[in-house]
């Protein structure tokens, strides 16, 4: 899915996202030349197939967008109810579309692999992939979205033997992905890529324990204008983070623009011995940011 994300789509749109929205929003507005990674251009692709209208989109336009998105992300591939499997949290009304909290939980009753979740009325529906390693609990996953339009969300997951499942919330937000940061940029800047990192309680070997992984990074979509010089501020977002103890993997996620400002996860794994948590985090600016987390019951 990566490969076709980053490789076909891409081919759709001859310029960057953030390019794109200013031609057709603000075409007099000047602003910033930005490096988007092809995940985006997927994104665009599709936000120039399936835009949605100014009005509000009735049950049936919600299903054939979701229907479409689903083929350009899944292909062919059949995705079953995830009632028993899974679910999907997230507020109704959101308190702030720039920072919605969504709670993935699994059931057990299938070996899960991976886990994509999709806001699908986004300009970047996809907001981030999840693929777990052999030290992964899955069974709960928490993170913070941008919200653009009350839309859909689903979360998807891919069992070991390749069957989809999938789960839907609607949500009621509005303009999470261009709204300016309400944060000093110059401060983000500085603390760019700290890292923290909490581990409940005295964590066992072979037992499942619960981290909570904050990031401090802006995640500038590209679509929101800077309030002082009104000149869109340059995308620059996480793409890559992984999470391993010692050479084995908890978790890989594959993310974009729609995952939110200073990206926060909760995931369970199972640690084997008391190796610390390595992390491995990686931007569209190609910047690469590490840090190693004791597995204490302190934070970090």
């Amino acid at each position: 899915m990566k490969a076709f994300a980053r490789e076909q789509i891409a081919g759709w749109l001859g310029r960057p996202v953030s390019q794109l929205v200013c031609e057709t929003l603000l075409a007099p507005t000047k602003f910033s030349a930005v490096r988007i990674s092809k995940r985006t251009a997927l994104a665009l692709g599709l936000l120039a197939l399936l835009s949605a209208p100014l009005r509000a989109e009735d049950d049936a336009e919600r299903a054939t967008r979701w229907k479409d998105l689903s083929q350009a992300i899944f292909g062919d591939r059949q995705l079953l109810d995830g009632a028993g499997v899974m679910s999907l949290e997230a507020p109704a009304r959101a308190m702030d579309a720039s920072l919605v909290p969504i709670t993935i939980g699994l059931s057990g009753a299938e070996k899960v692999k991976a886990l994509y979740v999709v806001v699908d009325g986004n300009p970047s529906p996809l907001a981030g992939t999840f693929r777990f390693g052999p030290l992964a609990d899955p069974r709960t996953l928490k993170t913070r979205v941008r919200v653009e339009q009350y839309t859909l969300m689903h979360a998807v997951a891919e069992t070991e033997d390749g069957r989809l499942f999938a789960t839907e919330r609607f949500v009621k937000a509005a303009g999470g992905c261009s709204a300016p940061s309400a944060k000093d940029a110059a401060a983000a800047m500085a603390r760019l890529g700290q890292m923290r990192m909490r581990v409940d309680g005295t964590p066992e070997p072979g037992q499942p324990a619960t981290a909570h992984l904050l990031i401090s990074h802006p995640n500038n979509t590209g679509m929101a204008m800077d309030q002082v010089t009104r000149h869109f501020v340059p995308a620059r977002y996480i793409q890559d983070i992984k999470v391993t103890q010692g050479d084995a993997v908890v978790f890989e996620l594959d993310a974009d623009i729609s995952l939110s400002e200073d990206p926060a996860i909760t995931f369970g794994f199972i640690p084997q011995g008391a190796a610390p948590l390595q992390v491995v985090v990686e931007d569209s600016a190609r910047a690469v940011f590490r840090q190693s987390f004791p597995i204490t019951g302190q934070g970090s």
